[in-house]
């Protein structure tokens, strides 16, 4: 015959093992689309910073130049890319130029499933370089 006092300890192990599997849940779901959206962005970011780093100012080259890179065309470019994603320059993603260098910032936010309200925001960089040369001692060769 059972106890008295064992009446509701089934009861109190299912409502702690439910939360515990709803949290989990939330975890795998809500994760999961904040890496996705990690890794889709930092792809876009890279493409674009790739795209940008290709600019090349033909004319510099021929001069000997150190900078070699088209500061307008890389900019037009990485927000090429980036517009064909979905994304705006100036809005959730900013290009920037450096010497020889391109860097493209994208935000992007993402509204959590079962965290409803919640919205995680994502700041992800991507950035190339202009290398030329093949042997590695060219000065450009290393970003």
């Amino acid at each position: 015959m059972r106890s008295p006092r064992d009446e509701g300890v089934v009861t109190a192990f299912v409502v702690i093992f439910a939360m515990v599997l709803i949290f989990m849940c939330g975890l795998v779901l809500d994760g999961g689309r904040t890496l996705v959206a990690y890794r889709e962005s930092r792809n876009v970011a890279d493409a674009a910073a790739r795209a940008g780093a290709q600019a090349i100012d033909e004319e510099a080259i021929r001069n000997g130049s150190p900078d070699v890179l088209d500061d307008q065309l890389a900019h037009d470019r990485a927000c090429a890319i980036v517009a064909h994603s979905g994304f705006t320059c100036g809005v959730d993603a900013d290009v920037t130029t450096a010497d020889d260098s391109v860097t493209v910032t994208i935000q992007k936010d993402v509204d959590m499933w079962l965290l409803t309200g919640v919205t995680s925001t994502l700041d992800v960089d991507g950035s190339a370089c202009v290398a030329i040369g093949i042997t590695g001692a060219e000065p450009t060769a290393q970003c």
